[in-house]
């Protein structure tokens, strides 16, 4: 082990205030595996050595706190978004902001709730880029396009609670960023229609049949 890696502590930000208008019906509700997509997205990240993990949700989704709930989610490791209608970067604000947070974390995952899918590899494969990179915002990146999930340091986490940026895009424009290089299909895709639900089903069940 690495100095960087015995340093290192991952907090990871599970997004879940969306609408999934797209959808027709809450996405992260839906069945994965055993469990709901929002299920496996919370085991998936303890799997990864994850010291802190948060949700950030909106305060009147009953469905996903009814969930949290099923799921032994605690209270006090949920982040309010009282204006989820402001779009994904005010709930990704919200975490910079939350006071909740263990005080030695070093990094943020910043996680969406639609890439259930995503190999334990790739995520795996991020983090450890991420240990050689410390100082620097690590984003996975495939044919030249940017994906999710994106790892923060501290520094950079915290300034997100008081940028003016229109969005995650924008913010990081003016970060310096490490990118690691990737072939996972599965980044490409979001579960935002049916048919997205069906082909990431598709996809995960192939990537955890065991290999002959």
């Amino acid at each position: 082990m690495t100095a960087n890696q015995r340093l290192y502590s991952l907090g990871v930000v599970i997004l879940a205030a969306g609408r999934s208008s797209r959808m027709g019906q809450p996405k992260l509700l839906l069945p994965w595996g055993a469990t709901s997509i929002l299920g496996h997205l919370i085991g998936q990240w303890a799997l990864l050595c994850a010291k802190q993990i948060a949700i950030v949700c909106s305060p009147d989704d009953a469905g996903v706190n009814a969930e949290l709930n099923r799921l032994n989610f605690p209270q006090s490791s949920r982040v309010i978004n009282p204006n989820p209608e402001r779009g994904m970067f005010s709930s990704i604000q919200c975490a910079s902001g939350w006071q909740g947070w263990e005080p030695d974390l070093t990094h943020w995952a910043i996680v969406l709730g639609d890439q259930p899918h995503l190999r334990l590899e790739t995520l795996r494969a991020i983090i450890n880029f991420s240990t050689g990179h410390p100082d620097k915002v690590c984003q996975p990146r495939k044919d030249e396009h940017r994906y999710h999930p994106v790892v923060l340091p501290r520094k950079v986490f915290e300034q997100l609670r008081s940028s003016s940026a229109a969005n995650l895009k924008e913010f990081l424009t003016s970060c310096e960023t490490a990118y690691c290089e990737m072939n996972d299909a599965g980044l490409e895709l979001d579960i935002d229609r049916p048919e997205d639900y069906q082909k990431a089903l598709e996809m995960w069940t192939r990537s955890s049949e065991p290999k002959a």
